[in-house]
């Protein structure tokens, strides 16, 4: 036959069959533009096509299309998948949700009530004594102070619900492969999310980005064409995308390998209802150890994480059967209605991609694909709306001709440095988590060793059979030190083990679930920003595992802080905003935030004119002290002719000793703030700019936008 023969063989028979080409990387990149064509005008092109419909995914989608943008959404399942997968929504994600057409009141009214998951519980059983538990609820948290609102939970599928009624709402689709017309096409229309349909090629060129996709038709794999302008990977952590484009990930793999079983259970939700209601539970005994995830006590919904030791151990070992008879185990009694839905392994890692951005800035990675995290501390799907947020005001600007192609650049400048530190952060979680078992006797990592030598050391020449029986006596070893003759106060070791856990507790030192100082307070310290002059830039604090309070900062690159402030348009109603709300969401929109000041209105008028030149939107918001209501002609309205796009607003303090705004920033009401659309600060002045004001403007706007 030959070995022509052969490849052409074997090209015919693939050709039937679903195929994925892997490019690696660099190759994508250099690919001339006469390699690949793109059909059809540039205004014909899909501007943004993303791959996967997960949470990110779908965020993006939402924010492209209030900016303007088109895009639409492929997804590989056929199906959205009803596991309940991540589940705390943090406040900075929050914050980006108030935005999104009421999405962040919803989820409030979806979630169950904050007493209900506001505990970390740590026991024998979930009927026998408890060794501590851990509230992460604090009273701030509901006042309102740092943020507009509150943390949250709810399990990852009923937020995609959410997210795809509002994408709904703005005209999308969801659809499977009958929504094509002909396999010719090449154009895919704008507003739908494609279910069942995998990106298994990817080609690019100077002109555009070609994906191929595999979807089924009238029960037959079919394969068509998609271009597009920016092609962006939010396609999980397994993303396809990443693995075409041959972006490496680089961190610590396999730090766990856990099974997942998905169950329903009314009667355990009644019993933790009315017994010991909270989110996580930590059970250890003689018979078995878990960690017990309530995704809703009142519907009994839970996910249980089991350690998994493969391959001594397999899949076929957590049969429903046996996975009920070990939640009956951890839960210290019968159970009358055990429903197991879904049984699944699944390994941690801590890794970040290399890249966020390549082939000439057309691909584009967020989300898990572009990391992935220990779930401790749930950093990863909210570190990925984070990433959604960041980036679609840049594509916006790019699209609509605001800023070169090297403002996506700063995605990547600013978001993997989040990324590798919320990596960092997720690793000392996690071991914080792991400190409570070793202190019961039960080290994590004395148990991973041993694993290691019997599967790749010494014991790997031994039967498979005696590998099991080796690791199955060394768990039941372990577990003994959870026995009620040593784990009481009148053993000195258990009561030594005891006593060490309660310290574990009261210092904090346990799994955390809030991180107000990282959640709200991530600065970008390089990218589309103006860093203050002469001021040396300081890298964040090394994360220390342990909640640490946030505090509010203005230095470029920070979120803009939260205040409570009245529409002087509405100073006789009783609604109130957020500093935050000031930044729009339906544009792409810079906000310039003065006081009422003489130099300021200076400025003001500048940074107008200047923004006409670049071809941008700038707001202007005057900010007046509240005692000013009180015998002061208030407005801008005089001052700020011809101009229009102004706001004035009046603070709301919370308290007589509350700071006023200038104060909480450090500034003096001469200085100046500039906003970005994503709500992060991109320049400002602490007491007035030194200087021609629209020469410092232009400066400032050029190196924003990279021009």
């Amino acid at each position: 036959m030959g070995v022509s023969g052969f490849i052409r063989g074997f090209s015919i028979l693939n050709k039937a069959r679903h195929r994925t080409r892997l490019y690696p990387f660099g190759f994508l990149q250099c690919r001339a533009s006469s390699d690949f064509k793109c059909h059809g005008s540039d205004d014909a092109l899909l501007p943004v096509l993303i791959i996967g419909a997960g949470p990110v995914g779908l965020v993006l989608s939402i924010l492209l299309t209030k900016l303007g943008v088109q895009c639409a959404v492929l997804e590989k399942n056929k199906a959205f998948s009803r596991h309940p997968q991540a589940h705390f929504i943090n406040n900075r994600s929050m914050e980006v949700f108030r935005k999104l057409g009421g999405l962040a009141e919803e989820i409030q009214r979806s979630q169950p009530p904050v007493d209900l998951w506001r505990k970390f519980i740590y026991c024998t059983s979930l009927t026998g004594p408890i060794l501590g538990s851990v509230d992460h609820m604090q009273p701030q948290d509901f006042e309102n102070i740092v943020s507009p609102v509150s943390v949250a939970h709810l399990s990852q599928y009923k937020l995609i619900r959410l997210l795809v009624k509002q994408l709904e709402n703005l005209g999308f689709n969801v659809c499977e492969s009958e929504c094509w017309e002909g396999l010719d096409h090449e154009f895919l229309k704008a507003g739908k999310i494609l279910m069942g349909h995998e990106c298994v090629s990817i080609d690019a060129s100077e002109q555009c980005v070609t994906a191929t996709v595999s979807f089924p038709k009238e029960g037959k794999p079919m394969q068509r064409k998609i271009q597009c302008k920016i092609l962006v990977g939010a396609d999980g952590a397994g993303s396809t995308v990443r693995k075409l484009v041959g972006i490496d990930l680089r961190g610590e793999k396999d730090l766990q390998k856990l099974v997942s079983v998905h169950f329903l259970c009314k009667d355990l939700g009644r019993l933790l209802l009315d017994e010991r209601p909270g989110m996580l539970f930590f059970i250890f005994n003689t018979e078995a150890i878990g960690v017990l995830v309530a995704h809703d006590l009142k519907q009994g919904e839970f996910v249980l994480q089991i350690p998994f030791y493969p391959p001594q151990q397999k899949l076929e070992d957590f049969s429903p059967e046996i996975c009920k008879k070990l939640i009956v185990k951890l839960v210290g009694r019968e159970l009358s209605d055990i429903d197991v839905i879904d049984i699944k392994p699944w390994v941690m890692h801590a890794e970040v991609a290399e890249k966020f951005v390549c082939c000439n800035n057309q691909i584009i990675l967020v989300g898990d694909a572009a990391h992935r995290f220990p779930p401790a501390g749930g950093f990863g799907m909210n570190t990925g709306i984070q990433d959604a947020h960041n980036l679609a005001w840049k594509i916006a600007s790019l699209l609509k001709g605001i800023a070169p192609s090297s403002i996506l650049n700063t995605y990547e400048t600013e978001r993997r440095p989040i990324a590798l530190f919320n990596t960092a952060l997720s690793i000392q979680n996690f071991k914080a988590a792991m400190a409570v078992p070793a202190t019961l006797g039960l080290d994590p990592t004395i148990v991973n060793s041993v694993h290691q030598v019997i599967d790749k050391g010494v014991g790997s020449i031994l039967p498979s059979g005696l590998q099991r029986a080796i690791l199955d006596g060394i768990f039941s070893i372990g577990r003994s030190q959870l026995s009620e003759f040593i784990l009481n106060e009148n053993n000195p070791l258990g009561s030594s083990r005891l006593a060490k856990l309660r310290h574990i507790f009261e210092e904090g030192k346990s799994l955390q679930l809030q991180f107000p100082a990282e959640d709200l307070g991530f600065r970008y310290l390089k990218g589309a920003i103006v860093p203050d002059s002469g001021d040396p830039v300081t890298a964040a604090e090394a994360p220390t595992g342990r909640r640490r309070d946030y505090i509010p900062c203005v230095d470029p690159g920070a979120r803009l802080p939260h205040m409570t402030v009245r529409e002087l348009s509405k100073l006789t109603s009783e609604e109130t905003i957020s500093t935050l709300d000031l930044v729009s969401v339906d544009r792409v929109e810079f906000l310039l935030m003065i006081a009422p000041v003489e130099e300021s209105y200076h400025l003001a008028h500048a940074a107008f004119k200047v923004a006409e030149e670049f071809k941008i939107v700038i707001k202007v918001c005057v900010l007046w002290p509240a005692d000013a209501v009180n015998g002061v002609q208030l407005g801008s309205e005089a001052t700020l002719t011809p101009w229009k796009n102004y706001t004035d607003v009046v603070e709301v303090k919370s308290s007589p000793d509350s700071l006023s705004w200038w104060r909480t920033c450090q500034m003096t009401d001469k200085g100046a703030i500039l906003v970005r659309p994503d709500e992060h600060i991109a320049w400002r002045v602490k007491s007035g700019v030194v200087g021609d004001p629209i020469s410092e403007m232009r400066s400032v706007f050029a190196t924003i936008l990279g021009m």
